[in-house]
């Protein structure tokens, strides 16, 4: 008796889930993140040169690093850009170079944040920007 109904709920459910894919609540509608057929993400057009840098595979280990160390490295340079140019106080390239355009970036941050205006990269910026 059970089996028959089992096998009665999964006929009559059967093209109700054949046509999901034609359902909206399956198929994301949000125009700011479009998807495609299989419900994943675009990716984006190119990436960054800063992304296949060499980079720390455990987050801690930038604790251990001193601000002119981390001022060296491209991929966390590129992350310092990214984060700036998302809070609106960089418009230049994402190139993992330091330049004086980073450190004026830093230094609005630093001044619209009530903090001590260097223009460098230091602890209070980091946390700011949620960087290690």
């Amino acid at each position: 008796m059970k089996k028959a109904i089992l096998i009665a709920l999964a006929i009559g459910l059967s093209p109700v889930l054949g046509q999901a894919s034609d359902d909206p609540f399956f198929h994301s509608t949000d125009s700011l993140a479009p998807r495609d057929d299989w419900g994943l993400l675009h990716q984006m057009p190119a990436p960054n040169a800063t992304d296949f840098e060499p980079r720390y595979h455990w987050r801690p280990l930038y604790y251990l690093e001193s601000s002119r160390e981390l001022m060296t490295q491209p991929a966390y340079v590129g992350a310092l850009q990214r984060d700036l140019r998302r809070l609106g106080y960089y418009c230049g390239e994402t190139d993992g170079v330091f330049s004086p355009e980073v450190s004026a970036a830093i230094a609005r941050l630093q001044k619209n944040c009530s903090m001590r205006v260097t223009g460098t990269l230091n602890i209070p910026v980091r946390r700011t920007l949620h960087l290690p």
